[in-house]
């Protein structure tokens, strides 16, 4: 009895080879996927820094010390400051296509749906205008750079460790455009760049900025 049960182990092993020799390549591609990157944005270009209460700068002490100030200064791009505090994912899309038509951006950077997350607002339709916006985006010829943003837990809370909700991810892969991922989640988790518990300080917003840049050359949006 021990051959017939040695062979059948025999067989099984090649079985188990033969499917293993077949899923390999597939996820060798899945996991060799070329990084998504965008067109160099030309210096003095119009960008669209479209968001809430943390693109506005609330809690910076001024303007000038907001991220879309900051990433100005360093880009040499022009960017526009659409932050409006308190705005949700569906007040940001409803102003999304005025605010295109009246800037024509070579890039936008949406950076928008907190509120709804903090409200405990349905994160589907969330989800929903947030790609809407970034189609309405894509249509008028404009690049994107989607701005991840965390995700309220209770143990967020606690521990002050915060992480970006996977929606954003998600939707950047769907739509194959560069993302910013941790950005405001390693501000907004660090008492020193906080200006209260969800807006970041002058501090905060230069060292968001600053990673945006990163960001930026990785993707191929900013050479300089």
């Amino acid at each position: 009895m021990a051959l017939p049960q040695a062979a059948a182990a025999g067989r099984r092993r090649l079985v188990q080879g033969f499917a293993l020799a077949a899923v390999w390549p597939v996820l060798a591609a899945c996991s060799g996927r070329k990084p998504i990157r965008g067109q160099p944005v030309a210096d003095g270009a119009t960008v669209l820094a479209l968001g809430d209460s943390l693109t506005h700068g609330t809690g910076a002490g001024g303007e000038q010390a907001s991220y879309p100030a900051v990433l100005a200064r360093l880009t040499g791009w022009q960017v526009i400051n659409a932050g409006v505090p308190g705005d949700t994912t569906a007040q940001a899309l409803a102003r999304t296509p005025a605010l295109l038509e009246e800037h024509r951006p070579a890039l936008v950077l949406p950076s928008i749906g907190g509120n709804d997350l903090l409200r405990r607002m349905d994160e589907t339709t969330a989800r929903a205008n947030l790609q809407r916006i970034c189609e309405l985006a894509q249509a008028s010829g404009a690049q994107l750079l989607l701005i991840a943003v965390p995700r309220p837990t209770l143990a967020a809370k606690f521990t002050g460790s915060l992480t970006d909700h996977p929606m954003y991810g998600e939707l950047a892969e769907a739509l194959r455009i560069p993302l910013h991922r941790q950005g405001w989640a390693e501000v907004l988790g660090e008492e020193r760049l906080r200006s209260d518990a969800i807006h970041a300080n002058a501090a905060g917003y230069e060292q968001f900025a600053r990673g945006l840049v990163a960001t930026a050359r990785a993707a191929g949006l900013l050479v300089a």
